[in-house]
């Protein structure tokens, strides 16, 4: 890392061309072909949660410009109505899998933008007040995920947000040369859900926050160097939820020029080839957070410019 401020310009750039390939592969969002199986239907759910999570941030931060507001807009009635069906295809997951958290975490993004459910809403009221929904099993990042999105969605909560966050690895602070691929995915996801994806950036407790500050930089690096492009995406994105964030030039440049002139992000090294629904499932996820990532360097750097 170099020390240098990346330019707004340069981040902002990297959001406009994958919000770009994501709109112009909003088909791929949807299950293929007639006579698809249940499992594929439930699978195709987690793009669709990826990309509503961070639609949400890119219509809060406002950094995106007018016309990838209308981009995000359009893309959230395309998958609320034409591949969820309203809600509905959510409500028959509920139906499938009761005691199932997926369709809470998807839907409570939509349900935060004004698009609702009934159904949802009623099964939801009833699941939470069981045990078996408190007691679901869960490592501990996923645990505060679910805490969070509970709360979100005014549900009671499974667990102590503050014993969930201490009960993850980073909440731990351990020694941070042990970090690995799996475990720096586990360091993301707790900033994510502590910070409510980058909204209250404040909300990291003052130790997690002075570690992260301390040994982020060097994991940056590393993957980086590797490039990881999928992880160092997530990784930028919890640097631009520490009090003061690096935004660092040459990083960032290494990760632009990752990106193909479309838009997508390869998850690691090149770019795949193959069918275009096979590239999408490959490159989907870090195309996703190169938007995410871009969108919170921007909003970082214009706060700082303009203070």
């Amino acid at each position: 890392m170099t020390g240098r401020r990346v330019s707004p310009k340069v981040s902002h750039q990297v959001g406009v061309a994958a919000l770009d390939w994501l709109t112009a592969n909003r088909e791929q969002f949807r299950a293929r072909g007639a006579g698809v199986s249940d499992f594929e239907v439930k699978e195709r759910l987690k793009p669709v949660g990826e990309l509503v999570l961070i639609s949400g941030v890119l219509l809060r931060e406002g950094v995106a410009g007018s016309r990838q507001a209308k981009q995000v807009s359009r893309l959230l009635d395309f998958v609320w109505q034409e591949v969820l069906d309203g809600g509905d295809l959510l409500f028959w997951m509920q139906r499938e899998e009761p005691l199932s958290p997926i369709p809470m975490e998807v839907y409570v993004p939509f349900r935060e933008m004004g698009r609702s459910h009934p159904g949802i809403e009623n099964h939801l009221r009833l699941v939470s007040r069981t045990g078996s929904w408190r007691a679901l099993e869960a490592i501990p990042h996923r645990r505060l995920g679910l805490s969070r999105f509970s709360a979100r969605a005014d549900l009671p909560v499974c667990a102590d947000v503050g014993d969930a966050a201490r009960n993850t690895w980073l909440g731990q602070t351990p020694e941070p040369w042990t970090v690995d691929y799996n475990l720096a995915y586990a360091v993301t996801h707790t900033v994510f859900h502590l910070t409510d994806w980058g909204r209250h950036p404040d909300n990291l407790p003052d130790e997690v926050a002075e570690y992260l500050a301390l040994w982020l930089p060097a994991w940056i690096d590393e993957w980086a160097a590797e490039g990881d492009w999928d992880l160092l995406g997530e990784l930028l994105v919890v640097d631009a939820c520490l009090p003061e964030p690096a935004l660092d030039e040459d990083v960032w440049r290494r990760f632009a020029e990752a990106q193909t002139p479309e838009g997508a992000m390869p998850a690691r090294g090149a770019m795949p080839t193959g069918a275009p629904h096979e590239v999408f499932d490959l490159v989907h996820h870090p195309t996703i957070v190169a938007a995410f990532a871009a969108t919170m360097a921007t909003s970082r750097a214009l706060a700082e410019l303009s203070t």
